[in-house]
């Protein structure tokens, strides 16, 4: 039955592949909106209590939510065939009966025998294929869809279980009694981009010209901001040049540097991941030092994506003048960060809850652009490393550049040094020592020893440190973070005695006590988080302080409102104590159509009644054409401190080579403001030899692949030059969307692509026009490095099957036996399970030549040697194998 099905399925795509023709689309975006990064979604798609796929690429419209086609065929794993091409999707969904097709050439789509046209809003064409309404794509599948952005889940209704909660299930009985492997990026096939020669730079360029009239004089201002990376032989490096509104070099940053994720830098007892000089920063721990930039060196072979602290991580990145900051850790906004004079934003020790944490960060540029930057925490027991070991060490003068060009300056500009040890006890248990000596605002300089024990105990963990001073001050720490009744509760107490001082503990405290909790609430089919913070503080002094702050989101339908509460009260040793303050903000987001509104303002409700200020943004993207719609901007405020209301109007247009901005502003004091902005980024073009690229990705902060799609006739997995390159080829890098197909040369640059992070760049193998050539692998991975272009080349191979007959040696059909075939290499190039009767049936395996084995839990399970007499060669000449009747030999 499986042949069966798979003749007819790629007869049936051979037919619509000699009969077609790639098509324009003929359904218009609905009411001119296009996707874009402001309003993209990543949703868990959740069927009961089973997660599905690996998330599913939405988009928030006029007329709701749309979801990616292609990620909810894999997460529901049923056989509908996307054709991107003929613009049409065929298939059924669930039971072969509940037949779909969707034609968007002529603009149909039927389910079963029921016919009904396609609208311009029940499917938009995003970067990343076809997204479609959920409310449709329920309708046409015969299940519910439940869309709760405010959770980013997806969850799936059905009346009936569905296939792949039954497939689940089966699985989840069989994890009971044999291993079941699971995805890792480490088994896939890796490319290495060398260290050697020398790699030109790429740069990104940021230049603002503005003009100011206040009270009558007008003053011209320029501004300019470069970050440049590259690499010298074995040594990587980047570098910052800011100006001053004069256009006057003001600050110079550098760094060389060398990361190795794999820990093989200074082999031997180091084994170290990152090594750096000049401008860099340093270790934060729980009771002395925080993570102070400067100029300096750092050694560590901690993983590079791992924070600091257990239960606090921290972000920094560069943030050019004008621009605001604010952080979301799932869905939530926990801060915001404005411009300083180093041209960074930090948000340090933000709070981690045990589970999933996925934290978003947006930049506001002064002229309404928008970025978002994207990472996810696990907080667990497995977060504790057994039986490894981690250092760090490191020295910089704090707040001051390699090169100082006499700019604006920042910390203290004393010289600091730290070196950490961690140790993973067990599975749930691990230690940390570390030494500093760091200068103490107001105290001096402090030599300290610092050491904390971490325990995973059920749903929570715990950790309990202490710090001296080495003069005859210590502090002592616990901390717990856990969840209880799908609540999550973080507590800490800390206590400090004999004048302890330190970065983390001012100079007059001696006690620091808090409560958080974080529920999401159901009301209906609403989701209502709240969290609610309590931090007692107590002073050397006999002063006393309670800050009670609480926060909520809800929305509605197209509204979004975020309100925060804060409660102070002081008690005083001697005096009057003042009275109790209360304030509060409130943050709401509307939508109606390609208009998008924001406002927030802020009062004092305690202990007088006080308006503080209001801001109201509007904006309107435009129907697109060129790389990227057309923004306009109105921001409308109002300061009662200053006494002061502005009106600002901005525009944004972003084409593939640069990005501008235009603003004005206009105030309620006389002052007049005008802005422009432009920003590109320069570097090599991979494609020809010498050549230089002008665009608007960053390219010298995120990493760059080129990427070619060859037909590997000879099937070595190299190409020659008398292989034909392929065009027209779609491919996938993550969570990145790949807008361009391969072109004539059979390449394609994938850009903005997150540094040092393993992404697996793939073949969308439904973009490819011969239904017998699939990818040769899965994808291959690469670890981008910033402004470095990695080269990768991801072959295709004709396809063949291979079929026969699983028999015990006392003539029995063996069912449900897994079963692989294995290259020369030892790489697993196809599975298949035998059914009832021990027939099995490998469906489109590369060419090539295998072996034969049982996997090992089956011949483990059955009680058989995995190795298998049987070779098989898949070629031109012989593109169907017939094994017939396979015995494999009984363990003795």
């Amino acid at each position: 039955m499986r042949a069966l099905r798979t003749t007819l399925h790629w007869l049936t795509a051979l037919a619509a592949t000699l009969s077609g023709v790639a098509a324009s689309p003929s359904v218009a975006q609905a009411g001119g909106w296009a996707p874009n990064d402001d309003d993209a979604v990543l949703f868990d798609v959740r069927l009961g209590q089973w997660r599905l796929g690996d998330g599913t690429r939405g988009y928030q419209t006029p007329e709701g939510i749309c979801v990616d086609l292609a990620d909810m065929i894999m997460a529901l794993d049923i056989p509908v065939r996307l054709d991107k091409k003929l613009r049409r999707a065929t298939g059924w969904a669930f039971e072969e009966r509940n037949s779909l097709l969707i034609d968007r050439e002529a603009n149909i789509v039927q389910t079963m025998n029921l016919k009904k046209p396609l609208t311009a809003s029940m499917i938009y064409d995003a970067p990343e294929g076809w997204c479609v309404n959920t409310k449709h794509l329920a309708d046409w599948l015969g299940i519910g869809l439940e869309a709760d952005t405010g959770n980013a889940v997806l969850r799936i209704k059905a009346d009936h279980k569905l296939p792949v909660e039954q497939a689940i299930e089966r699985k989840a009985r069989a994890a009971k009694i044999r291993p079941i492997s699971s995805f890792d990026l480490k088994t896939m096939p890796q490319s290495h981009i060398p260290y050697k020669g020398v790699k030109p730079p790429s740069v990104d360029a940021v230049l603002t010209l503005g003009g100011l009239s206040d009270g009558g004089k007008a003053k011209a201002n320029i501004q300019y901001e470069l970050y440049a990376s590259g690499e010298i032989g074995p040594v990587a490096y980047d570098a910052r040049l800011a100006s001053n509104r004069n256009g006057v070099p003001e600050s110079l940053r550098l760094r060389a540097y060398r990361t190795a994720p794999e820990g093989d830098l200074l082999p031997g007892l180091f084994n170290a991941t990152e090594l750096a000089l000049g401008d860099v920063t340093g270790l934060a721990t729980p009771l002395v030092s925080q993570s102070g930039i400067g100029r300096g060196a750092m050694v560590t072979n901690r993983p590079l994506d791992r924070p600091d602290r257990f239960e606090f991580t921290s972000f920094r990145g560069e943030l050019p003048s004008g621009w605001d900051a604010e952080l979301y850790r799932n869905g939530q906004l926990l801060g915001f960060a404005a411009d300083r004079a180093d041209g960074r934003y930090e948000f340090r020790d933000v709070p981690l809850l045990y589970g999933q944490n996925r934290f978003e960060i947006v930049l506001y540029g002064p002229q309404g652009q928008v970025k978002r930057e994207e990472k996810a925490l696990t907080v667990g027991h497995d977060s504790i490393p057994p039986k490894q070991t981690w250092y760090w060490m490191g020295i910089n003068q704090d707040g001051r550049d390699l090169i100082d060009l006499g700019g604006a300056r920042y910390g203290s500009g004393r010289w600091r040094g730290s070196v950490g040890f961690e140790r993973g006890v067990d599975k749930r248990t691990s230690l940390q020592f570390a030494a500093h000596s760091i200068y103490v605002d107001k105290v001096g300089r402090r030599n300290f020893l610092e050491g904390s024990v971490r325990r995973s105990i059920g749903p929570a963990l715990a950790e309990a440190s202490v710090a001296t001073d080495m003069v005859g001050g210590t502090a002592l720490r616990a901390r717990v973070l856990g969840e209880v009744a799908k609540t999550y509760i973080t507590a800490e107490t800390m206590h400090a005695f004999g004048g302890y001082a330190s970065d983390r503990i001012d100079a007059d405290v001696t006690g620091r006590h808090s409560l958080s909790l974080d529920r999401a609430l159901r009301l209906g089919r609403s989701v209502l988080p709240l969290t609610m913070n309590a931090l007692y503080t107590t002073r050397a002094n006999g002063d006393t302080e309670l800050d009670i702050s609480g926060r909520t989101s809800v929305q509605f339908g197209r509204f979004q409102f975020t309100h925060q509460l804060g409660w102070r009260r002081q008690h005083l040793a001697s005096g009057i104590d003042p009275p109790a303050s209360l304030e509060a903000s409130f943050l709401a987001n509307a939508r109606y159509g390609r208009l998008k509104l924001r406002g927030e303002t802020r009062f004092r409700i305690a202990p007088q009644k006080e308006f503080q200020s209001a801001t109201v943004v509007a904006e309107w993207t435009g129907k697109g054409g060129g790389f990227a719609p057309t923004t306009l901007r109105g921001e409308l405020g109002y300061d009662q401190t200053r006494n002061r209301a502005t009106l600002g109007l901005g525009y944004v247009k972003r084409f593939s080579k640069f990005a501008i901005t235009g603003t004005a502003e206009v105030a309620t004091d006389g002052s007049l403001s005008a802005g422009l902005n432009l920003s590109f980024s320069l570097g090599p073009d991979p494609r020809r030899a010498g050549g230089v690229r002008m665009t608007s990705s960053k390219l010298a902060s995120q990493g760059q692949i080129l990427a070619r799609v060859y037909r590997d006739v000879n099937g070595d997995g190299v190409r020659q030059e008398s292989e034909p390159l392929e065009k027209d080829v779609q491919l996938a890098a993550g969570r990145v969307p790949v807008r361009d197909l391969t072109d004539t040369g059979g390449a394609v640059i994938v850009d903005e692509l997150r540094p040092f992070m393993a992404v697996l760049v793939g073949i969308d193998e439904s973009s490819l026009p011969d239904p017998f050539v699939r990818a040769a692998t899965p994808g291959i991975v690469v670890i981008p490095r910033p402004g470095v272009v990695a080269t990768i080349d991801l072959p295709l191979v004709a396809t063949g099957e291979v079929d026969g007959t699983l028999m015990s040696s006392n003539g029995n059909g063996m069912e449900g036996v897994d079963l692989e075939l294995v290259g020369p290499s030892g790489v697993v190039a196809a599975k298949t399970r035998s059914d009832f009767d021990g027939y099995f049936l490998f469906e489109a395996a590369p060419y090539g030549k295998y072996s034969l084995r049982v996997a090992a839990p089956s011949a483990q399970a059955v009680r058989v040697k995995a190795a298998l007499p049987q070779r098989v060669v898949l070629a031109d000449k012989s593109p169907a194998v017939h094994l017939g009747v396979v015995v494999p030999e009984d363990m003795r």
